[in-house]
């Protein structure tokens, strides 16, 4: 775990954040008016249903996307910039500080680049590691996450699922990020091989320094890996909350429906909170006031009219409903 506090300085500051597809009347509403903030050092998780925008934000802070409305306050050691408002030209020199590790570790890797060029193109593209000190330099970075030398020269397809994510890894590291975006990692692995490659994540963030932002559908990953954690619902936050503190006392109805929806290891420990119900409402036409209230058991009048805007119940705790809960409420 981390050891940040209140008082550590921020990395990130986002505030207002929105990304709109489309045009018209209608426009798909992935992201709307979100805003969270990270701290130097820390691991930050990003949880809610799929379609709930997690991947979206964390292209976005990449600039893999360009934000429709917002602001991404970034406070590095070199530049204190709103990077949404950079073009992508100004962005460029920022994108050795900022990287990112995709979901599909086939996918985002070059079929036909041995791994040698694949670490070298990232180091060429940033003028590092010239000269007799690329390969040092690339015999490290794979040494790093779990890998030999000598698999420097195979092609992607000579791998396993874990170890092409280890390789994506070992891409990022190459050009000495501040902050890594980790977009689902474990998604595309077997069950086997998820605990070591966030083992791995963790022993990495504490070696270099390093700050993340852990997206995940799994609720115990998050719970063991990050400090904080943010609840998103159609593009919107629902709940933000130290670990401990979420997992132990959730808030909002949905942050309790998804932690009661998680597999327990024990069946007969029931649980009291309703599951959730029905669909995810489409983002290009989300219910009036609190989007969450056409699933949400707690509903009343008022949630259809009016939205909630976050609200700090304890010393770092926020959520967004009229409601708050008990001890003896959570899941």
């Amino acid at each position: 775990m981390s050891t940040t506090t209140p008082d550590t300085p921020l990395l990130l500051d986002i505030r207002n954040l929105r990304k709109h597809f489309g045009h018209g009347n209608h426009p798909v509403r992935a992201v709307d008016d979100v805003s969270f903030t990270i701290r130097s050092g820390e691991t930050l998780g990003l949880v809610g249903e799929s379609g709930s925008g997690k991947s979206t934000i964390g292209r976005l802070l990449t600039r893999l996307l360009d934000p429709t409305s917002g602001h991404m306050h970034y406070h590095g050691a070199d530049a204190q910039q709103d990077l949404a408002s950079l073009t992508q030209a100004q962005y460029r020199p920022l994108r050795s500080d900022i990287q990112i590790i995709f979901q599909d570790p086939y996918a985002s890797l070059n079929p036909r680049m041995r791994i040698r060029d694949v670490l070298a193109e990232a180091l060429d593209t940033h003028g590092l590691a010239k000269g007799p000190a690329r390969q040092p330099r690339i015999e490290q970075l794979l040494q790093q996450v779990g890998l030999r030398p000598e698999h420097a020269d195979r092609f992607p397809h000579e791998f396993s699922g874990g170890q092409r994510q280890r390789i994506g890894i070992a891409r990022a590291l190459a050009v000495e990020p501040q902050f890594i975006v980790a977009d689902e990692p474990l998604s595309a692995l077997d069950v086997s091989i998820q605990a070591q490659v966030v083992n791995l994540l963790g022993e990495l963030k504490e070696q270099l320094g390093l700050t993340l932002l852990f997206i995940s559908h799994d609720l115990d990953v998050v719970e063991y890996l990050c400090d904080r954690v943010v609840v998103l619902y159609l593009g919107r936050v629902m709940e933000i909350a130290p670990t401990e503190a979420l997992y132990a006392n959730p808030q909002h109805p949905y942050t309790r429906a998804l932690l009661a929806a998680a597999p327990i290891p024990d069946p007969a420990q029931r649980r009291s909170i309703p599951l959730l119900q029905g669909d995810l409402p489409s983002p290009a036409n989300p219910p009036s006031g609190c989007v969450f209230r056409t699933r949400c058991p707690l509903a009343e009048d008022r949630c259809a009219s009016a939205t909630m805007q976050l609200r700090e119940i304890q010393s770092g705790h926020f959520h967004a409903c009229w409601k708050t809960a008990t001890t003896n409420d959570t899941p």
